[in-house]
């Protein structure tokens, strides 16, 4: 259990600056848009680039990422997504730094399909929510402490720094995914078929109804999410009566919360069943995306309660669908299909992004219109993605790693994984 612990661990660790990383952008925009002399639809790009391209590079990591060992691809991943972060931060011009921005986004989304994969492999399925809570809780980290240390070191020093600092930790989650992550080669043990073709991997979701419900269910779940998450801010500056700086308090709170949250709905779910867990949690969902979506002027406290529950019970049906997710395929093909899954999710958040920026209008006052039809169709695809998680079939169950083999830690450990 302990070298268990070890490795949510580090996963946690990588999921957190991977996190951090893409988060920094947003509030950094002034900063870059001054010195850098952009318009907002440039520093847009500066954004979405790192979005798109994780999308485009996750789907193409399907085609070679269950060919190689878990633990040589995680390191040389992160070492690329580490090298991308340092690249942004010392970035001279506009050209330069989205440009290095598609670099680590090229990275980034193929770390997503790797974290989860491993999770897959080395949890058995009676302790994959709870492992899948522990793991999730690093944006829960990276929203309380990650970015509000961001900012506070960027407006001390420079907008570079919030990128050093989150360099200088990649540096040192690699040493510890070196030393302490195990071999993982137990997913290409199956030597009664040849590799498959990079279009197999294609095929075998076409061919295969799990998958294909699974990732219907993710992009019902990440449609819903997404339609309401972009607007959360403009809408309560602009409609329920916050100030710009205490929109930080949404994030704070609501990741605070999710620290506490995430293992223990990460539990239930294991005691109690994913599906079970993920209903009754998508069910308490609706209610905060009812109120939030029609909220008018309201007290500070009031408002920071239903946004915190909104944090809490989002966070809550994620653990259990993504355990669900990574039980519907085998292991010889997890590592590609969680590619796909993992592109399908960048790509389907910026679909709903855009969606939701052609129904929200600004009125003549400045409020935003038209949230509250955003909040019924949310409804509305949580209600589908009930049904839809019904017809997924757990696949696997057995963890096939085992975290006891012993780790060389000497030179030899690299020159094998090369």
């Amino acid at each position: 259990m302990k070298k268990e612990q070890i490795l949510l661990f580090i996963l946690a660790a990588i999921q957190f600056a991977h996190i951090v990383d893409f988060m920094i952008m947003m509030p950094l925009g002034p900063q870059l848009m001054r010195l850098f002399e952009i318009n907002p639809s440039q520093f847009g790009m500066l954004v979405s680039s790192y979005t798109f391209s994780a999308g485009i590079f996750g789907f193409a990591g399907a085609f070679f990422i269950d060919k190689f060992d878990r633990k040589t691809l995680l390191l040389y991943t992160f070492l690329g997504f580490t090298l991308g972060t340092f690249a942004c931060a010392f970035a001279p011009n506009y050209v330069l730094l989205l440009s290095a921005r598609i670099f680590t986004g090229a990275f980034g989304g193929v770390l997503g399909a790797l974290v989860l994969s491993i999770v897959g492999d080395a949890i058995p399925h009676e302790r994959r929510g709870r492992a899948m809570g522990i793991v999730m809780a690093s944006f829960s980290v990276a929203s309380v402490f990650g970015v509000p240390f961001s900012l506070y070191i960027a407006s001390v020093w420079t907008w570079h720094a919030p990128f050093i600092f989150l360099g200088a930790i990649g540096v040192v989650i690699s040493i510890f995914i070196w030393l302490y992550i195990p071999s993982m080669r137990a997913h290409m043990r199956d030597k009664s078929e040849a590799r498959p073709h990079p279009l197999q991997v294609l095929k075998n979701v076409r061919d295969n109804k799990n998958q294909q419900w699974a990732l219907l269910f993710t992009v019902l779940i990440m449609l819903s999410q997404f339609s309401i998450i972009p607007f959360l801010s403009p809408y309560m500056v602009a409609n329920v009566g916050f100030s710009e700086m205490q929109l930080s308090y949404i994030y704070m709170f609501g990741g605070l919360a999710t620290i506490f949250t995430s293992p223990w709905v990460g539990k239930l779910a294991d005691k109690y069943g994913k599906m079970k867990i993920f209903t009754i949690f998508m069910i308490l969902n609706a209610i905060p995306i009812i109120v939030i979506t029609h909220m008018g002027i309201t007290p500070l406290i009031y408002a920071l309660l239903i946004s915190t529950f909104f944090f809490v019970t989002s966070n809550g049906r994620m653990i259990p669908s993504m355990a669900l997710i990574t039980s519907a395929v085998k292991p010889k093909n997890r590592g590609g299909f969680m590619s796909i899954n993992s592109s399908v999710q960048q790509l389907a958040s910026g679909l709903a992004s855009f969606i939701a920026g052609l129904i929200i209008v600004e009125s003549t006052s400045g409020e935003l219109i038209n949230y509250n039809l955003i909040g019924y169709g949310s409804i509305v695809l949580l209600v589908i993605s009930l049904f839809v998680v019904r017809k997924l079939q757990v696949v696997d169950e057995e963890a096939i790693v085992d975290l006891n083999q012993e780790v060389p830690s000497q030179n030899t450990a690299l020159e094998k994984s090369i």
